[in-house]
């Protein structure tokens, strides 16, 4: 099973993001590499200018690289951005299905999980249209998944792996309203919760995560106990979300776990420090809800 990196989903200081990748290409434990603004089109020109070099180092180390598309495409300027990708000569991870609309004809893409591929006329449809990767949505259970990856056929698929989960995507900007700001003026105030901002219900229950215009989950998603199942489903990868302390750490883990020198055990203890919100989920695939851990707590 190969491990992917998906986009950095939060608003990171650029200094922080190009050492980032700088690093991640020296990491050979990971196959693949998503790169790019997924969330807020106001973010990009803070690393635009970054992006050649990283997406160059990547490719140097032997990296399959695939430059994301934004989740929700708006604004004239976002139809430019999105039909500039093309431009980039690299394979287009489509996040939003407008973008297909700038793809040259006959290119070839891949689905990431913000793409509802909840059936097998939808992935077929998106298969003939040219997609040779697919990158489930995290919330589909395990009889589904089995039944994409089979109607796949030789078409690589991927789950998510790890990270705070990608749950909603608005056209209101959550953090700017939560610090009494229009989302036209909202200073970048996302830039302060690199990873996201926790938000509780009012009984001081943990909830969700807000990063921008996006809600993620406040757990962060581990599937380490499933990776036998997610074989036999026919998964061919899995996809880690980065954040901004512990991820290298992670990475390991996950080797490791692969390679059988740890069991899922020994990396849920590891990791659990390293977790966004100090908590795991991994119920979507057969738990009672989204939100469940369905293995004891780690020690």
């Amino acid at each position: 099973m190969d491990l992917t990196v998906g986009p950095v989903q939060g608003f990171w200081d650029a200094d922080l993001w190009d050492s980032f990748y700088a690093r991640l290409a020296d990491e050979p434990d990971v196959k693949r590499v998503v790169i790019g603004e997924l969330v807020c089109s106001k973010r990009l020109p803070f690393y635009q200018d970054r992006l050649p070099e990283a997406i160059e180092r990547l490719l140097a180390a032997g990296k399959e690289v695939a430059v994301t598309s934004l989740a929700l495409v708006t604004l004239k300027r976002e139809r430019k951005m999105t039909a500039d990708l093309a431009d980039l000569g690299l394979e287009i991870e489509v996040n939003d299905l407008t973008a297909l609309a700038h793809l040259p004809a006959g290119a070839t893409f891949s689905v990431g999980p913000l793409v509802n591929v909840y059936n097998e006329g939808t992935l077929g449809f998106l298969a003939r249209r040219g997609a040779v990767r697919f990158c489930l949505p995290p919330e589909l259970p395990s009889h589904s998944v089995a039944r994409l990856s089979e109607a796949a056929g030789a078409i690589p698929v991927d789950v998510w792996g790890w990270g705070r989960l990608p749950l909603a995507i608005s056209g209101r900007c959550y953090h700017a309203r939560f610090h009494d700001r229009t989302k036209d003026q909202c200073q970048f105030v996302c830039a302060e919760d690199p990873d996201g901002l926790a938000v509780d219900t009012l009984d001081d229950q943990n909830f969700l995560a807000i990063n921008g215009v996006q809600t993620l989950s406040s757990q962060c998603a581990n599937m380490a106990h499933s990776i036998d199942q997610l074989v036999g489903l026919g998964v061919s990868g899995l996809r880690l979300s980065p954040q901004t302390t512990g991820f290298f750490d992670v990475i390991g883990l996950f080797r490791d776990l692969l390679s059988g020198r740890i069991d899922a055990e020994d990396l849920s203890r590891k990791a659990l420090p390293l977790a966004p919100g100090g908590a795991f989920c991994d119920g979507f695939l057969d738990g009672p809800t989204g939100v469940s851990w369905r293995h004891p707590a780690p020690d």
